[in-house]
């Protein structure tokens, strides 16, 4: 009687400690990177280059940002929807927009203000901006979120 009793307890106890387990062993989201990589000045005003890095199995399409456009002032001079999808998984791609009458030099910061779209789930936007890490190679100009 008392090895059955221990027995129904030693189950109960590794039933409610199942979703604990399993939760432990669901695979977390891999990070993606979006890398401010180049401002190009030409006739037209400023070419950027940001590389995108997406190490994980899945792909993200769509992939819409929100970026604002800082001045080295402070002062938002631009706002931009980019789709810079689809990212494939196991995947590093460049994509390059273009700023038209914008100097290079006048260029402080980027904002990732938003996810306007982040893969076809609907907790898509939200599950991918605490997944995405910005860096910067341009000197005097930060990416940030």
């Amino acid at each position: 009687m008392m090895l059955r009793s221990a027995l129904m307890r030693t189950a109960i106890i590794l039933g409610a400690l199942s979703p604990v387990a399993a939760a432990a062993q669901t695979p977390t989201a891999s990070p993606v990177s979006i890398e401010l990589n180049r401002l190009e000045g030409r006739s037209e005003g400023c070419r950027i280059w940001l590389v995108l890095r997406n190490p994980g199995q899945k792909a993200l399409d769509p992939l819409r940002l929100d970026l604002l456009v800082f001045g080295r002032d402070g002062v938002v001079s631009r706002r931009l929807a980019l789709d810079v999808g689809p990212l494939p998984g196991d995947k590093t791609m460049a994509r390059i927009f273009d700023l038209n009458g914008q100097d290079c030099g006048g260029i402080g910061m980027l904002l990732l203000n938003d996810l306007l779209a982040c893969g076809p789930e609907a907790e898509g936007r939200a599950a991918c901006l605490s997944r995405l890490t910005l860096s910067s190679r341009v000197d005097g100009v930060t990416f940030e979120k």
